[in-house]
């Protein structure tokens, strides 16, 4: 029910009418303060709503509009108020101008229907008491328990689509919009507003956070370079469209000393002129890893695809065709992770391919550094989840977790060496517990 296209889905609720967050309130519906409901928790409101955690972030998403970082933003861009701009309004709240139901509420921020889509055509079948999951996704429910489908969601703002106020600029960055990043699984956790007790595994089916992690991983490389080769996406005027870019590659400190050290690291997988910008490849370094362990096969495949990306980049502006081809081997590679057999060993695997020799030398920048610890701990958690090791194990190497995460504290004192030397500590405690 969701068709993925070069940039953004085509929803299945194209047409549908958004009924707002208060249609799912009712103590018989989402909106109980506890809990205790025999099928699903029905407190997911109270988890949306909560203003303490990363899990109501969806319902503070519009107040952020009205702070006074969006105010300065908007008004910096020319956009007037934040709160009625478009180009803001896209991914922060439920955007539906003509499309709005009775108790539809633009100040609810990003509500249940963004994530699940147009309530109006699967309401009726989601309330009946015979109702099933099959019969609401045929009824134009998103079905976010496929993993590629629920990708392809989030990374509409949590990295951008081709549709009106769902992409982040390098102007809006310039005016104090903060960088975007995106990891499934973890944004997954934050969110989760159900539980996963024998009930939900019959309708849907039990989560593997290996697995949903990797798809992530494929569906944001397919995404970045897929809006990059789109005619209005990839360029800002005479420069390249910089969102797309490593932005501490050219945001250093600059100063006049002969003497000052290079902060520029010669990647082995960029074929691209020394200090050339890179493009932020933080998801392809990973899903390198991914192919090497869960799909062998498409390794090479993928790899080349990735290097030829990258030199197209560095020769001109003709890249589309490289791009199109990456944007292709990490469709069909994010497939074949989806449709792979879960295996014991993955996530113990996975690590130990971001510390091997082919993936961990290309940890050369600041955003990819990033990505690679927020990975590290997911796969540890899903090892912990998966039976694999025990809460107590996964807390007695947290010091090895966060001694990784403070070498990409601030990017200032970001230092390659220093980085991988600490992630190498973090996988080999994690390897010890296997």
């Amino acid at each position: 029910m969701l068709l993925l296209f070069m940039g953004g889905p085509l929803r299945a609720d194209a047409g549908g009418v958004y009924e707002g967050v208060a249609t799912c309130a009712g103590s018989t519906c989402h909106g109980r303060p506890e809990g205790n409901g025999q099928v699903v928790r029905q407190d997911e409101l109270a988890h949306w709503q909560d203003r303490g955690s990363p899990g109501g972030a969806h319902s503070r998403a519009y107040d952020a509009l009205a702070s006074a970082r969006g105010m300065r933003i908007a008004g910096a861009l020319g956009l007037g108020a934040a709160t009625s701009a478009p180009a803001c309004l896209g991914c922060h709240a439920t955007y539906a101008p003509g499309r709005q139901g009775a108790r539809y509420q633009l100040a609810d921020g990003v509500g249940c229907e963004s994530c699940h889509g147009a309530a109006s055509g699967w309401l009726a079948s989601h309330y009946t008491v015979r109702g099933t999951h099959a019969d609401n996704v045929a009824h134009g429910m998103i079905a976010l328990d496929r993993p590629q489908v629920r990708a392809g969601v989030c990374l509409d703002c949590h990295f951008g689509s081709a549709e009106p106020g769902h992409f982040v600029t390098h102007r809006m960055m310039a005016a104090g919009h903060p960088r975007v990043s995106f990891e499934l699984d973890l944004f997954s956790a934050q969110q989760q507003h159900w539980d996963e007790d024998a009930d939900y595994a019959a309708r849907k089916g039990r989560s593997d956070h290996v697995r949903l992690w990797a798809v992530g991983q494929a569906e944001a490389v397919r995404r970045s370079v897929s809006l990059f080769a789109r005619p209005g996406f990839g360029s800002q005027g005479l420069f390249p469209e910089f969102y797309f870019f490593d932005c501490h590659s050219c945001h250093r400190q600059i100063d006049d000393n002969p003497a000052r050290p290079h902060g520029f690291e010669v990647n082995p997988a960029r074929p691209i002129p020394y200090g050339t910008p890179p493009y932020n490849d933080e998801n392809m370094i990973l899903l390198s890893a991914v192919a090497r362990v869960l799909v062998p096969g498409a390794a090479s495949d993928f790899d080349n695809a990735v290097r030829s990306f990258h030199a197209a980049i560095g020769q001109g502006r003709g890249q589309a065709a490289a791009a199109a081809r990456l944007a292709d081997a990490a469709g069909r590679l994010g497939s074949a992770v989806g449709a792979s057999p879960a295996r014991p060993d993955a996530a113990f695997e996975v690590v130990a391919a971001i510390a091997s020799r082919a993936i961990a030398p290309r940890f050369t920048d600041y955003e990819g550094s990033v990505q690679a610890v927020m990975a590290i701990d997911t796969l540890l958690n899903a090892l912990v989840h998966d039976g694999r090791i025990t809460v107590g194990a996964a807390a007695g190497i947290r010091g090895n977790i966060n001694r990784a995460y403070d070498a990409v504290r601030a990017p200032n004192s970001y230092n390659p060496a220093a980085f991988r030397a600490a992630l190498g500590d973090a996988v080999h405690a994690v390897e010890v517990l296997k």
